[in-house]
């Protein structure tokens, strides 16, 4: 995909249930993702003229919710998708991270590796499956579906 300033998303947002915090580590992977989507994205939702879109995220109950929006704030629509096919990788995901964090102050630097190819694979895994549940909806780039990915790992936590 072409990076078309017409077909991107220029702000993104989380709709979270909860401020509890959920440590250091997610704060930052969160501003990391978010950051890192701003920058560069790909987002066309199919049969749209164009943005660029600002996107609220929200979970509710089994359903993931994106909210698109213009510059103007006029709602452009509404995708709400099945959180059931994202839930063992997000599972294995944070299990994974999990040890990755425990690891990394005292584990050799052979086995912290191994657990971050091991993240790395299950994100690409959310992103892939991300992209396939868009499909015919909203097309994105892998880079996007990674960060996006990220953002929902993070309102499932708060969630």
């Amino acid at each position: 995909m072409t990076a078309d300033p017409q077909f991107r998303l220029v702000g993104v947002s989380l709709e979270e249930k909860s401020s509890e915090g959920h440590g250091r580590e997610v704060e930052h992977e969160r501003q990391i993702a978010l950051y890192d989507l701003l920058e560069s994205n790909s987002f066309r939702p199919i049969g749209s003229p164009g943005g660029p879109y600002n996107l609220l995220l929200s979970l509710e109950e089994n359903r993931l919710t994106f909210t698109i929006y213009l510059l103007n704030e006029e709602r452009h629509g509404t995708l709400i998708l099945s959180l059931t096919p994202f839930r063992k990788v997000i599972k294995d995901y944070f299990a994974v991270c999990d040890s990755y964090f425990k690891a990394i102050p005292d584990q050799p630097s052979g086995r912290i590796e191994v657990l971050d190819m091991g993240r790395r694979g299950l994100h690409d895994e959310g992103a892939n499956i991300l992209i396939e549940r868009l499909k015919g909806k909203i097309e994105i780039d892998f880079d996007t579906a990674r960060r996006l990915f990220t953002l929902i790992c993070v309102l499932h936590l708060k969630g």
